[in-house]
């Protein structure tokens, strides 16, 4: 059994190098931090300096002026007052040297009796004018500031009194290493404080990275899981097992392929309901998974469908035995919500190598096996090319699809849709045609049932849907004109497949309003659990859905409101007989009411001459369509078509919009 990969490295990359680049972010920002910081310290140094200097002058020296300005004639008290305040400021070791000036400058009292010669200090000017000055020096060794640099120092000059007219200017040095011890044990705590909260902080980040990785990783683990498993049964899933298949086959190995289809699931799913029926599906793949070998592939591939490989395996008969063992193991007794059920399968193989080699050919003929083997007596089928009505040249047809997508001889023609009114075109129905280069023009019941059973469904049905919008784009119809394209049961259980309907309206700039898609009975009813969720993403998108056919299945009224639909199309089989049945006018009547009172559109299909269609108009169906008002033309016929005809109104008016076909 295939394992699932491991996620890439890539995402233990990122982590790392996330880590990294926090670091060095985090490391960056803490010495930018610190160095402002660091920066600033000079500056609080100053501060610090300036409000001891204005608190000495207004507490110790400006008391002893008495309110008069200083003069060289200072009275003995104030000089006995001004060395008693510096012995104490001194002794303290608050001060290094204080001096007194006078308003012009002058020194009038020193504590050691220098500077009273000499020229003026600029600075003690400056202070005398109201400002203070301050800076960082170093106190000389002699008092006449002459000798070597002494102990770093503040320098500062006070205004003393009111600085707008200074009694004189105090001059002080103030140690600075007290200041300095302070604002480096401060800066130390700030360190210490940045330290651990850049290193909380890259501890969080580091956390949620490693966090967001671990996430990163479960996601990439889940999302490889999903690509290659199948969410309800853990089987691996389509792609999975077309790699392994391709593994086997590009090794040019033996063995078998087969695909499982459960016969009846559908009236477990309807009857025990969606729940019941997934459980189902998980108990017989449970068993799947245990009837084979170590080395064999068990897969789902999609709804009730399984795949098997069974590598060394070289006979027919050895791989028939080995599936009947299987079907047989499929159809033990089941308990499901205290209900006993039995389930039968049908399975269809290939050899590889007998019936080649390319992993799609290879599927697609075990696909086909396995239909035909619903009709089988045993259920289990080998691949032919002369099963029944599953010929060759059908399969190579079908094969060759792709190729005539790409190559375009794919066409579309389209049969118009006509207000029962006034003749107006009201929209265009495409119908698929294939211009084959050997077979000439082919209609597709040829080869749509195979490509619905093969998968091929799906990529077709998108080339419809592309060239229809792109066609409409270039047609001379009426701006509201709509066209209907048909899709199919496989359609409407992909996921994905209104994402890619409306990728492919946008992709063409055309409306959502401007699309139809015409959907069957069956088709809704094949799951309709998934089909009326596809169909409500649609509907909400504004694309508008019409029952097709309706009156042929086994539609329950019930079920009408919860398909989304904007149009019931009245089956052929009710409208080309009303005018010679009572029972099918009757119909016909009930229906056209039934869909206006669900507020539908009512198109009737099979419309093939005026009567009946005078006789619908007078029931009030909205539209028709049929042979008898237009016959399905290329792209090239129907422009001239459109420009030749007019209204339809009164006696007679059929035959001239055919005539003009």
């Amino acid at each position: 059994m295939p394992t699932v990969d491991s996620p890439p490295a890539s995402v233990g990359r990122v982590f790392v190098a996330f880590a990294a680049v926090s670091l060095v972010v985090v490391v960056a920002m803490g010495l930018a931090l610190s160095r402002s910081f660091s920066a600033g310290s000079q500056q609080r140094g100053l501060a610090e300096g300036r409000a001891q200097v204005e608190l000495m002058a207004q507490a110790s020296v400006e008391p002893l002026l008495g309110g008069l300005p200083v003069d060289d004639d200072l009275d003995i008290q104030t000089i006995t007052g001004m060395r008693a305040v510096t012995a104490r400021l001194e002794a303290s070791g608050r001060v290094l040297r204080l001096r007194v000036h006078a308003p012009d400058g002058h020194v009038v009292f020193s504590d050691d009796g220098s500077g009273f010669t000499g020229p003026v200090d600029d600075e003690a000017l400056d202070a005398a004018t109201g400002h203070s000055v301050l800076r960082l020096t170093r106190l000389n060794a002699d008092s006449n500031d002459n000798g070597p640099a002494g102990v770093p120092a503040i320098e500062a000059y006070q205004p003393l009194g009111d600085p707008q007219a200074a009694l004189g200017v105090l001059e002080v040095y103030l140690p600075y290493a007290p200041i300095q011890a302070e604002i480096d044990a401060g800066l130390h705590r700030l360190h210490r404080l940045l330290v651990i909260g850049l290193s909380a902080l890259y501890l969080v980040l580091l956390g949620l990275a490693l966090t967001t990785t671990r996430r990163l990783r479960q996601h990439g683990r889940h999302n490889a899981y999903l690509a290659e498993y199948d969410q309800l049964t853990g089987l691996p899933n389509r792609r999975l097992f077309q790699r392994e298949l391709a593994a086997l086959t590009a090794d040019k190995l033996a063995g078998a392929v087969a695909v499982i289809d459960l016969d009846r699931f559908k009236e477990v799913n309807d009857s025990l309901g969606h729940r019941n029926g997934d459980a189902l599906l998980r108990a017989l793949a449970d068993r799947l998974a245990a009837a084979v070998r170590a080395g064999d592939l068990v897969a789902r591939l999609g709804g009730d469908e399984f795949g098997i490989v069974l590598p060394d395996v070289t006979s027919a008969e050895a791989a028939r035995a080995r599936f009947l063992q299987l079907r047989e193991r499929l159809g033990d007794d089941l308990d499901l919500s205290g209900i006993t059920l039995s389930s039968e399968a049908s399975i269809g193989f290939v050899l590889v190598g007998d019936d080649g080699r390319a992993p799609d050919t290879l599927l697609q003929r075990a696909e086909i096996a396995m239909y035909v083997a619903k009709a089988s007596t045993d259920g289990v089928v080998r691949y032919d090319s002369a099963l029944n009505h599953f010929d060759a040249d059908r399969l190579a047809m079908v094969g060759e699809l792709q190729r005539a997508m790409d190559l375009d001889e794919l066409v579309l023609h389209y049969q118009p849709k006509l207000s029962l009114d006034d003749g107006r075109v009201v929209g265009v129905e495409a119908l698929l045609r294939w211009h084959h280069p050997r077979h000439g023009l082919v209609y597709p019941d040829s080869f749509l049932p195979l490509t619905e059973r093969t998968g091929l469904i799906e990529p077709l049905t998108d080339w419809v849907v592309r060239r229809a919008l792109r066609d409409l784009g270039r047609m001379a119809v009426p701006a509201t004109a709509r066209v209907s394209v048909n899709v199919s049961a496989r359609n409407l259980t992909q996921p994905d497949f209104a994402s890619r309907v409306l990728a492919a309206v946008a992709t063409a700039g055309v409306p959502t309003s401007r699309l139809v898609l015409e959907i069957t009975e069956t088709a809704v009813f094949a799951d309709l659990e998934r089909a009326t969720a596809t169909l409500a993403q649609l509907s909400g998108a504004g694309i508008a859905i019409s029952l097709d056919d309706f009156g042929q299945g086994q539609t329950s009224l019930g079920y009408l409101s919860r398909l989304h639909l904007a149009e019931l199309k009245i089956d052929r089989a009710f409208v080309r007989d009303m005018l010679t049945d009572d029972a099918h006018a009757t119909i016909v009547s009930s229906l056209v009411g039934l869909a206006h009172n669900l507020g539908l559109t009512v198109v009737a299909e099979g419309v093939e001459d005026d009567a009946t269609r005078r006789a619908l108009a007078e029931l009030g169906c909205d539209e028709g369509q049929g042979y008898g008002l237009a016959k399905p033309m290329d792209p090239q016929r129907l422009a001239a078509w459109l420009g030749q005809q007019g209204p339809i109104r009164g006696p007679g008016a059929l035959a001239a919009v055919a005539s003009a076909q």
